[in-house]
């Protein structure tokens, strides 16, 4: 099979994972690159970087009329993982492929983990809400489905906010699905803990430095859990603080020259990345969300006891 029909089959199915669950595209990407289309890891962390940009760029457009974006406080979480992202982009090109092979594996095992928790939450909150009404449990097309780094609304009609990706539970919500107070005993959303904040900001950059990926799974439970934000406006503050990291990542990464992008791989693995990103969004209105979460985070617990096998055995 030729290095084009690959390339374009591999786009697809990670823009189907990107549009289906909303997430873990980018952990698909370096995979699929290295042992599907001979691209070496660094390599294929710079290419993977390319479609996180193109992607978040893009939704990061369909969320700014919204109004669920904190654009000030995206941009001070990211500002804390910009350093790390430029110094794990440099370091990238420099540590052997087989650590950067078995840090990736971790990293897919985290993110499955991640996955089948967030599954596991959306099976139970649905069915416990149903019996406490007395009604039937909702399907998973009307239920949350709290994918790390893109969950979805419960009810989007309904306004009704979805749940946080740590299972803790969301803010009260007023008629637009938003926070109405999103307060804690710490203050208002925001301004706890700001050592926490940055470390966890620059865990983020130097984790999208080092891999090439967007890291949404990691991102959108921290700015629940340590900044308070409301799901829904952390769903999408994740993507400024992703874009930022990844801009900044692939800019290193080509202005040391130690990227080497492919044209003949780059092109239609990005291209049909995009495309396959809005069918994977109408795939996954129409089929079992957590079975699509379970299927996905088996795939990925598959492909890192497959890249740990690779460097120790």
């Amino acid at each position: 099979m030729s290095v084009l029909v690959l390339a374009l089959l591999c786009g697809a199915v990670i823009g189907l994972a990107l549009g289906a669950l909303g997430g873990g595209g980018g952990v698909l990407a370096v995979p699929a690159q290295v042992y599907l289309l001979g691209v070496a890891p660094a390599d294929a962390g710079t290419t993977s970087l390319v479609i996180v940009v193109v992607t978040s760029a893009t939704a990061l457009a369909r969320h700014a009329g919204t109004g669920n974006i904190r654009w000030r406080t995206g941009a001070l979480f990211a500002a804390a993982g910009v350093a790390p992202a430029i110094g794990a982009s440099v370091l990238a090109h420099r540590l052997p492929q087989t650590v950067l092979t078995a840090a990736f594996a971790v990293l897919a095992a985290f993110a499955a983990t991640a996955m089948l928790r967030g599954a596991r939450t959306a099976h139970r909150v649905p069915r416990a809400a149903a019996s406490a009404e007395g009604d039937a449990p909702r399907t998973n097309a009307e239920a949350a489905v709290p994918v790390p780094g893109r969950p979805r609304s419960t009810d989007t009609a309904a306004g009704t906010a979805p749940l946080p990706a740590t299972g803790t539970p969301a803010a009260t919500t007023n008629g637009t699905g938003d926070a109405a107070a999103a307060r804690t005993p710490e203050g208002p959303a925001g301004t706890a803990g700001h050592p926490r904040t940055a470390a966890a900001g620059a865990g983020l950059g130097a984790v999208t430095g080092l891999l090439g990926v967007g890291g949404g799974f990691l991102a959108v439970p921290a700015l629940v859990s340590v900044l308070r934000l409301p799901m829904r406006t952390a769903v999408a503050t994740s993507l400024v603080v992703i874009l930022v990291n990844a801009v900044a990542s692939l800019t290193t990464r080509v202005a040391t020259g130690g990227a080497s992008l492919d044209p003949a791989v780059l092109g239609p693995l990005v291209g049909a990345a995009v495309l396959g990103a809005w069918d994977g969004k109408r795939l996954g209105a129409k089929l079992s969300g957590t079975a699509l979460q379970r299927a996905f985070a088996a795939l990925l617990l598959a492909v890192a006891a497959f890249m740990l096998a690779d460097v120790f055995v």
